[in-house]
């Protein structure tokens, strides 16, 4: 089964490293986006770091044969990440969608604008003091009561917030907020 082209993406942020031997020993590759071969600079790979993101790693190049989901963290030997033998070829990011729109009033009223990314200042960037309604199409975000993310938090997932207390705050006081993706 392929994952769809939807969930994939390029995020400057994230890197994986593959290792020719167990226990990131041996020849490495780094990879900081997708990549449909890189046979030619390792002949096998016995382990991964995932310094950052998530990924879909493949058996053979151009993303084809078995896959394996792997997220931030070690992988020392094959078996770790449930490989049936040490190739991988190919690899994919998995980019995480987030997407919401935020509201002045109460009830999806006055002016809206809508987020895809992160956001530390709402005052400065769009003069508001607080959000009073909001709706999130795609992924998790997290309010925040202050600037730079600081302050109570407010967990939001997919979903229509009519009022403040619809996630769970008592004052419509929210002065940053961030997607959250792992």
């Amino acid at each position: 089964t392929r994952i769809t082209d939807s969930i994939f993406g390029s995020h400057f942020h994230d890197k994986i490293v593959f290792y020719e031997d167990k226990n990131f020993q041996g020849r490495r590759y780094e990879c900081d986006s997708n990549c449909s071969d890189f046979q030619a600079y390792l002949s096998r790979c016995n382990s991964i770091r995932v310094e950052s993101g998530a990924w879909v790693v493949y058996e053979r190049p151009n993303y084809m044969g078995y896959q394996y989901v792997v997220k931030r963290g070690e992988y020392p030997e094959y078996q770790r990440w449930m490989g049936v033998n040490d190739r991988i070829s190919s690899c994919k990011m998995i980019h995480f969608v987030s997407r919401m729109q935020l509201y002045e009033k109460a009830d999806f009223g006055g002016q809206a604008f809508e987020a895809t990314d992160d956001c530390p200042s709402l005052l400065e960037k769009f003069r508001w003091r607080e959000v009073n309604s909001c709706k999130v199409f795609d992924g998790w975000w997290v309010f925040y009561e202050h600037s730079n993310y600081r302050g109570r938090q407010y967990f939001l997932e997919k979903g229509e917030y009519r009022k403040p207390v619809d996630w769970g705050a008592a004052s419509a006081v929210v002065q940053s907020f961030r997607r959250f993706t792992e």
